[in-house]
């Protein structure tokens, strides 16, 4: 497995891979098999898959959260050997943004909404990195979930619009057992806690429920809502659990 640490060794590498399809797995790190589902999808497209792994401070509103976010790399890097990933791609954060974040990727439509009206300046710093990474390792397909829908929708728009020779690839959310979606964020919860939180992937799944008798009885609960809103053809949703923030969504007949 090649660990690439600098954009010239991700280019140097890049050069050795003419005539080959190339998967893009972007993350955040600390790794689950939400993750890994989509390292294996990748793999079964394409020749080459190359997972990224940068804790993007330009999409995180609050600088807590951003230093608070679990950095787990050691572990990271052992599970992607196990999962025979061609290259992991390991930049700084002075490499990714030599212009001190004076340039940025905005989009005016979708991201007024939702996420992008409860986290000011997520959806920018969001879509600035995976256009970087896009350009840099120039893929054939790059591989995102559902669970984050609206991230998806967006990064497809901006692929579109800014011409990109990758095809997007959504993949379905993996959930545990307990039917809590896979998230990074999981890791926070304590067992009281995610007992607690099970209650959130329960009622969006519930049929014939209205998405304000579910804000009613997720507020009842103690989570504190940001929104639950049929959308896109999906119900999505976002709450906070004691300062832990999960995101959510299921298929909807509403559009």
């Amino acid at each position: 497995m090649n660990i690439l640490t600098s954009l010239d060794a991700l280019k140097k590498y890049r050069k050795t891979l003419s005539n080959k399809t190339i998967g893009l797995v972007p993350t955040m790190g600390h790794l689950h098999q939400g993750h890994l589902s989509l390292c294996q999808k990748s793999q079964a497209d394409n020749d080459i898959t190359i997972v990224s792994i940068f804790v993007n401070p330009a999409q995180f509103n609050q600088k807590k959260d951003f230093k608070n976010y679990p950095r787990t790399i050691d572990e990271d890097l052992k599970l992607l050997k196990t999962q025979k990933i061609d290259a992991v791609f390991l930049p700084k954060i002075k490499a990714m943004y030599p212009d001190n974040y004076q340039v940025q990727v905005e989009e005016i439509q979708l991201s007024r909404v939702l996420e992008g009206r409860f986290r000011p300046g997520h959806v920018s710093g969001m879509l600035t990195i995976v256009l970087k990474l896009l350009n840099l390792v120039q893929a054939t397909h790059a591989y995102f979930g559902e669970k984050d829908y609206q991230q998806l929708l967006l990064i497809k728009k901006m692929a579109d619009a800014f011409f990109i020779p990758c095809k997007i690839i959504p993949c379905a959310t993996l959930r545990a057992s307990d039917k809590l979606a896979l998230s990074s964020r999981n890791s926070r919860l304590t067992p009281s806690q995610r007992k607690k939180a099970l209650h959130f992937p329960r009622l969006l799944h519930q049929k014939n429920i209205s998405t304000k008798k579910i804000t009613q009885e997720l507020t009842k609960l103690g989570f504190k809502v940001d929104y639950v809103v049929d959308k896109w053809g999906r119900r999505l949703a976002a709450v906070c659990l004691d300062g832990i923030r999960l995101i959510d969504n299921v298929k909807s007949k509403v559009r």
